[in-house]
């Protein structure tokens, strides 16, 4: 499994014996998703965390519970990760408008994957006519 990991990220290919190139992975759009995802999770975040102080609640284990400002913001953070990353384990709930930042975090979380296969597509589309 190391070994096919490892050809599939330095494009090595071997076929009938004959060593080939043919490079699909790119560290550069991975680590632009890596560095776009971790934009979005902090940023939804920080807005969890801003509007916790206006009432717009996370809701712990089905029940309003109050937690100082770190443990909001470590809430928030926790909260935006695993709902852009996941669908949520349910273990927190947004209330009020928090639901549809929610659900237009696990839009974005969804989207976000797509985007860059088809960038990636797309690139190697217009390499292949050059």
């Amino acid at each position: 499994m190391i070994k096919s990991l490892s050809q599939f990220i330095s494009g090595e290919k071997n076929l009938l014996g004959i060593s080939m190139r043919d490079k699909r992975f790119s560290a550069e759009i991975f680590y632009a998703l890596i560095i776009t995802y971790t934009i979005v999770i902090l940023g939804f975040g920080l807005i969890y965390f801003i509007l916790s102080f206006e009432g717009v609640l996370l809701v712990e284990g089905g029940e309003l519970r109050q937690v100082s400002p770190l443990g909001s913001m470590v809430h928030s953070f926790y909260f935006s990760g695993v709902t852009m990353l996941t669908i949520g384990y349910g273990d927190i709930t947004p209330i009020g408008i928090g639901r549809l930042l929610a659900l237009i975090e696990a839009l974005i979380g969804y989207i976000l994957p797509t985007a860059f296969v088809f960038h990636i597509v797309q690139h190697k589309g217009e390499r292949a006519r050059d």
